[in-house]
């Protein structure tokens, strides 16, 4: 029975070796190799800024201002400071800090702006990131930015108060304050506070600066958003 067994064995093992020779990829072949690649989510949305800087290139030494959706649905951003010669508006909704790093070479260093204005950091908590790490992937975004474009200036929008996420607003405050001190301590990279006028008195979010989500801006939003930003981007 144990050389019946043992014949067994080695003509399982002679068939495998007979393929690996004759088919050495089908025996080599790494199962990552079989599964999909992963789709990135942000191919659509980059593809169109491509397209539009391939009709007109956007001139060096502008305003850039780049995030999530909250900077991809100002619909009237490029209008809105006339201040600044170049103004130019990277938004792809649902983006994280984490992939304003991930693709900054593309979002900010191939424009060579003078300003960058930043917001993003929401998502990221939505997510479960902590303001400790909402505080490293600005530091990382920094000095990404400036290894390459060291008189750029950065200007971190707040994170905004949303109704939506109510929950998460001691965290925004914590992360908030944590990018405040970064800035404090940096020169080249400045906060924008667009988190304390968009609260009332009773100190929750006003109501009339949100969209019909409680998560998006309303026009009264940015109206005040602008008034705050002004400054910054002269």
């Amino acid at each position: 029975m144990q050389r019946t067994k043992m014949r067994s064995l080695l003509g399982t093992l002679a068939v495998f070796f007979a393929v690996a020779v004759c088919f050495p990829a089908l025996a080599s072949q790494p199962t990552a190799e079989m599964a999909p690649a992963a789709a990135d989510p942000w191919k659509e949305a980059f593809g169109v800024f491509a397209a539009a800087d391939s009709k007109q290139a956007p001139p060096p030494g502008g305003v850039l201002f780049v995030g999530s959706s909250s900077i991809r649905l100002w619909n009237d951003l490029e209008s809105q400071f006339t201040d600044a010669p170049v103004v130019l508006k990277r938004g792809f909704g649902g983006s994280r800090l984490s992939d304003c790093v991930r693709h900054l070479d593309k979002l900010v260093i191939n424009y060579r702006p003078r300003v960058v204005v930043l917001y993003a950091g929401d998502n990221d908590l939505a997510e479960g990131a902590t303001p400790d790490q909402v505080l490293e992937r600005v530091k990382a975004f920094s000095s990404g930015v400036h290894e390459q474009l060291p008189d750029t200036r950065i200007a971190f929008l707040s994170i905004k108060p949303s109704p939506a996420r109510i929950k998460l607003i001691g965290k925004v405050r914590a992360a908030n304050r944590m990018v405040k001190e970064y800035a404090e301590e940096h020169p080249q990279v400045e906060y924008i506070d667009v988190f304390t006028p968009m609260l009332g008195r009773d100190g929750f979010p006003r109501p009339e600066l949100f969209a019909e989500d409680k998560l998006h801006l309303s026009r009264a939003g940015y109206a005040l958003w602008r008034t705050v930003i002004r400054p910054f981007v002269r």
